[in-house]
């Protein structure tokens, strides 16, 4: 029978009542990855993640970790795990960017200045003993992954891969030097809206030149590489744009594979060219509320009948883009358009009613426009918060 790892010593790292203790070994791992449960017990809207995905997420099979390094703390108090803080630097970033920034995420704790501030001190003194001199996040822990805080909409829950938190976190932040940076937004769409007379209009002018079609899956591979690279296109000039790497959109074809209808992946065509695409995912999060994180001994068939059954009734939208070189013009809006209205009829047809598009720069005009035009309204608000180490 397995036994406990013993805690390592602590380090306190402001003289506080609080300790902090690096994640090594499985108990501790185990611990951190399970923290969430307690502070979420009361909170009616939070959705358990699946166990077996997270331990999957801070392991060395993520690809993520091909370029970037990370630490992982827990802090206790009283004897309890009250806390918890990730650390890391993406090699990709540096490189693209130069700007000696490295990251926070996974950063959940219980309503307690010395809790937050133990936690956040111990990842800036490691950023900052690895030549790095800003500190940005959250990320859990990418910006291809979940990203940023939730600061408004906190009454409805999370949707795939999107964060969910305590309305106190920010002002915890703020507390101790953090200021926001950038906000993302989650935009909501009844599945039956009804195409604007505009969008109409534009279709039919730019009509002779695009062709939308669905994914072909006997082509799966080159098909992939095709959403990969439009995306990759699409989103270079975005705030804090780093790309998916092979390995990392292979690691999440993987999930498309098995979760994503045909029809649900649309690509556009301009002239026979890849230009424009669209990936929506079933929202999972609506079909493991009840299994408690995990998928033994019954969890995975009642995953299975849910997904291929019954279906979610909603869906999100986390992978679209337009190339760089239609967007701001008339057949770029078009492109945006007519993915979004190619993916329309299939959710019907699979009893999808809302379907999130997550997410948009706040200060992405066009998209938000193309999305309010289409009945969207943006319920929810993340925030990138940064701090000068």
């Amino acid at each position: 029978m397995a036994t406990r790892s013993p805690i390592p010593p602590l380090e306190s790292p402001n003289n506080s009542d609080v300790t902090i203790v690096p994640v090594t070994g499985w108990w501790l791992r185990r611990q951190f990855i399970r923290l969430p449960w307690s502070l979420y017990a009361n909170d009616p809207v939070w959705i358990p993640p699946l166990l077996i995905e997270r331990h999957e997420h801070i392991s060395s099979r993520n690809p993520y970790f091909a370029h970037a390094r990370a630490k992982f703390w827990l802090a206790y108090k009283g004897g309890k795990a009250v806390g918890r803080i990730s650390a890391q630097i993406d090699d990709l970033h540096i490189e693209r960017y130069c700007d000696s920034t490295g990251f926070f995420g996974m950063l959940e704790a219980v309503n307690d200045e010395a809790v937050f501030d133990s936690l956040l001190r111990t990842a800036e003194t490691w950023l900052s003993s690895q030549e790095i001199h800003h500190i940005r996040g959250p990320f859990n822990l990418s910006i291809n992954q979940e990203c940023g805080l939730l600061v408004e909409g906190f009454q409805h829950p999370p949707m795939l891969m999107m964060g969910h938190a305590p309305p106190y976190y920010a002002s915890r932040l703020e507390a101790i030097g953090y200021k926001g940076t950038k906000d993302t937004l989650a935009y909501r769409i009844d599945a039956e809206f009804t195409p604007p007379k505009i969008m109409t209009l534009v279709a039919q002018r730019t009509a002779e030149r695009i062709n939308v079609r669905a994914l072909r899956r006997e082509h799966f591979d080159s098909e992939i590489a095709i959403l990969q690279d439009i995306f990759n296109d699409a989103w270079s000039g975005n705030w804090g744009y780093v790309p998916f790497t092979n390995a990392e959109f292979s690691h999440l074809a993987q999930s498309l594979k098995f979760l994503v209808a045909d029809d649900l992946v649309q690509i556009a065509e301009v002239d026979g060219v890849p230009a424009a695409m669209i990936v929506v995912f079933p929202n999972v999060n609506e079909a493991i509320r009840d299994l408690n994180g995990r998928l033994f001994p019954f969890g995975w068939a009642k995953l299975l009948w849910r997904l291929k059954a019954t279906h979610p009734q909603s869906a999100r939208i986390p992978l679209m883009g337009v190339r760089k070189q239609y967007q701001r013009s008339l057949l770029g809006t078009a492109l945006a358009f007519m993915v979004i209205d190619a993916v329309r009829e299939p959710g019907l047809k699979l009893g999808i009613q809302d379907v999130e598009l997550s997410w948009i720069l706040e200060d992405n005009e066009g998209m938000r426009s193309i999305l309010e035009s289409l009945g969207g309204t943006a319920y929810k608000r993340y925030r990138i918060y940064q701090k000068t180490l």
